[in-house]
């Protein structure tokens, strides 16, 4: 890999890392405190986290016009730029209303970023590095959920404004380095996007999966903070369990290589039984820091293999389109993440926090077990190129 490579690679994880490790996932590790400082209820609180989502399924949806008008890396500028203002808007907020205005636009940053990268690596790198390029840009995520993790510590030892001021600086600093790594692309010749949602059968289980694995995933991020110190446990606990799941998630890397040997379906099953058993921790050891922190390694390493798995099992089932397929993918899930918050915020005051963090334990790990026995009984063939030339082969989620 030369050295204009590695620099795209640094640029992309820099982006990646703000944009998903810590933009998208803040609210939830300062949820607690927005609660206790503007004293909203369970159900806005909800609402709040869904909109973030909305915020991030807008900017999935404007990328392919924008990267068509102007090139790919316009995209990812907007992101870094949205991860900047709302930050900011966040971390000084007087009222509810422009918190939540922030919270949405800082959210929005992971959607301008994600698909971008794939086409940009698919463009400038030789297809015998894009799996490991694309590895890299990924493992962003978990260095940005450990940056969150430290700047929650620090945050509870000020305020929690502070975080937002921190993750706010960061996109600035992450927009700089990605407009001096990464090449400006020529738009496409005619100016239009070409996305086509590819509606085929092969399509079905990796939808079904994308819609249990994104609500699951989003419910443990918006309410982890929250649980850990509704059980007592303090603060830092949060921000702690956010950094070792961050670091967990780097065994993400080793997706192409787990992939190889169960397949993309079983691999994805066994992420939503992992995911399973870490919300049953977090439900049931919320009091114990150390059932919290095996929740989290165990969360952290299904996140980030679950994510990418979904880029490399859209492309087996749609080889000729991966990138439409996987964007359909996408959509899929922002959908997914919009309406688990609001539809936990709605339940918590009648099951309690607790009551629904295991009613989602249990509907994930019966999809997961569910999705390997299919798997077992309808096995699917996988092209031999399919993991290595897609562009969207070491995406995350």
């Amino acid at each position: 890999m030369d050295s204009s490579t590695m620099r795209l690679g640094v640029g992309g994880a820099a982006v990646v890392g703000v944009a998903f490790g810590m933009a998208r996932y803040a609210y939830g590790l300062t949820l607690p405190d927005v609660r206790a400082e503007f004293g909203l209820s369970e159900l806005l609180l909800g609402l709040i986290a869904s909109g973030t989502f909305v915020g991030y399924l807008v900017g999935l949806l404007c990328v392919p016009s924008v990267a068509a008008r102007f090139g790919h890396r316009a995209p990812t500028t907007i992101g870094g730029l949205c991860g900047v203002a709302g930050a900011a808007t966040v971390a000084f907020a007087p009222t509810p209303g422009l918190l939540a205005a922030g919270a949405v636009l800082a959210g929005s940053s992971a959607g301008w970023v994600w698909a971008p990268y794939s086409d940009i690596v698919t463009a400038v790198a030789p297809p015998r590095d894009r799996p490991t390029l694309l590895a890299v840009i990924t493992t962003g995520t978990g260095g940005g959920l450990i940056g969150l993790g430290v700047l929650g510590i620090v945050g509870t030892l000020t305020s929690w404004r502070v975080a937002w001021a921190g993750i706010a600086l960061a996109a600035a600093v992450a927009a700089v380095v990605n407009l001096r790594t990464v090449p400006r692309l020529p738009p496409a010749p005619d100016g239009s996007a070409a996305v086509r949602p590819p509606l085929r059968r092969s399509m079905v289980r990796p939808l079904a999966y994308a819609v249990v694995y994104f609500a699951a995933c989003t419910i443990y991020f918006t309410y982890a903070s929250d649980a850990v110190r509704s059980g007592g446990l303090g603060a830092a606990a949060g921000a702690t369990l956010i950094a070792v799941l961050g670091v967990s998630g780097l065994l993400g890397l080793r997706t192409g290589a787990i992939t190889s040997v169960l397949g993309s379906a079983r691999t994805g099953a066994a992420c939503l039984a992992v995911v399973g058993v870490s919300l049953a921790l977090l439900a049931l050891g919320e009091a114990s820091l150390p059932l919290v922190l095996v929740s989290a390694l165990l969360f952290g390493a299904a996140y980030m293999v679950g994510s990418a798995v979904l880029a490399i099992w859209t492309a087996e089932a749609v080889a000729d389109r991966p990138g439409d397929g996987f964007t359909v993918a996408l959509v899929v899930g922002a959908v997914s993440s919009i309406a688990a918050p609001a539809a936990a915020g709605a339940f918590v005051p009648v099951l309690g926090l607790s009551g629904v963090l295991q009613m989602l334990a249990a509907a994930s790990a019966l999809c997961g077990i569910l999705l390997w026995l299919l798997d077992r009984l309808r096995p699917v063939a996988v092209p031999e190129h399919s993991a290595t030339s897609s562009p969207g082969g070491a995406s995350h989620g």
